[in-house]
């Protein structure tokens, strides 16, 4: 059965292997069907009743997608051949005779030539012609067109609460400081990661504890280092804020006072030389030595990512690391991030 994401478009690949990853953790024997600009269409083996409840699942851990919608149709994005698939489509099989509906389309870049809201009275049209009671206000199911290299229509099975990250926007915790991660991003980098719940994920540089919070959010029992003490407090005060299994330890980053292989995966950001804080000889044997220490407590066969403004390459392949995947994301005009995906083997 073909389910679509619709994906957020902040960057052109994070919310896909985002997605992929979920998908993974929540245990869907999936492959790609089509990847679209800001839609993935995938392939899910199952029944509906076997693969949705855990597409909310995966919904629930999702940062950088929209909704996940069940494919009833998928054609050319223009205004005949989408009313004919509409016309075309057994609804039976998505919403049941007591239940409402609404029609809803999304306008990707500038694909289609006619508006939103013209697309969306026809087709809710051709659902109440064949006998289904529409409920603009507080619908039972909502059916979602994608208008964009191709126009998606399904109903939606399960949707991101992209609201809750708001709430956990830097400025609004209990303890701020500037330059961290935007919680979308953490949490995107967490789910990457792929831990699952009640495995340890560990930040080397914790900072105020943005990513680690998403990790326990998520569920994982997170582990942070700071070597300041005032910002480990700030982390323990964040943490605290939102509750989970969590341990913030004042200390450095190249001598960790935890065993080998203990750790399920690592998400950090490093500082990349503007901080007055870093106390090593220099950036150079801050990063070698915490890429050393980072590697000795993963787990073979676990991954991890880290967000640097300098190309670590060196570092990650002369710590032991295997390089998989590096993404670039830019922040402002003077800020380019290097988001590298690495994998211990052996």
């Amino acid at each position: 059965m073909l389910y679509a994401f619709e994906l957020s478009g902040e960057h052109d690949s994070l919310p896909v292997m985002e997605a992929y990853a979920c998908m993974e953790i929540a245990g869907l024997d999936f492959k790609e069907h089509e990847i679209f600009d800001q839609c993935l269409v995938v392939s899910i083996n199952g029944t509906r009743e076997e693969v949705e409840p855990r597409l909310l699942y995966v919904a629930e851990r999702l940062a950088m997608s929209h909704h996940i919608i069940r494919v009833a149709g998928m054609c050319n994005t223009s205004a005949n051949t989408i009313l004919e698939i509409a016309e075309s489509i057994d609804y039976s099989k998505h919403i049941a005779p007591e239940q409402t509906f609404v029609v809803r389309a999304k306008k990707i870049k500038h694909y289609c030539d006619f508006e939103r809201e013209f697309i969306e009275g026809h087709v809710g049209g051709k659902i109440f012609r064949k006998g289904f009671r529409a409920n603009l206000k507080t619908p039972d199911v909502q059916f979602r067109l994608i208008l964009g290299e191709k126009c998606i229509f399904g109903p939606v099975v399960a949707s991101v609460d992209r609201s809750a990250y708001e709430n956990r926007l830097p400025h609004k915790k209990p303890f701020f400081y500037p330059g961290v991660l935007m919680p979308r991003v953490a949490r995107a980098l967490v789910n990457i990661s792929k831990v699952k719940d009640s495995e340890v994920l560990f930040d080397p540089f914790c900072g105020t504890a943005g990513i680690l919070v998403e990790g326990a959010i998520v569920g994982a029992k997170v582990i942070g280092i700071e070597v300041r003490s005032m910002i480990a407090s700030g982390a323990q005060m964040n943490l605290q804020s939102f509750g989970g299994n969590y341990n913030v330890i004042v200390g450095d980053a190249c001598t960790v006072p935890l065993k080998g292989e203990s750790v399920d995966s690592i998400v950090t950001d490093p500082p990349y030389g503007r901080s007055a804080a870093i106390r090593a000889e220099s950036l150079y044997h801050l990063y070698a030595g915490s890429f050393r220490e980072m590697h000795r407590l993963l787990r073979k066969g676990k991954i991890a990512i880290v967000v640097s403004e300098i190309e670590i390459t060196e570092f990650a392949k002369d710590a032991g690391f295997e390089i998989i995947d590096e993404y670039m994301q830019r922040v402002h005009r003077s800020l380019t991030r290097r988001i590298t995906v690495l994998y211990k083997d052996k």
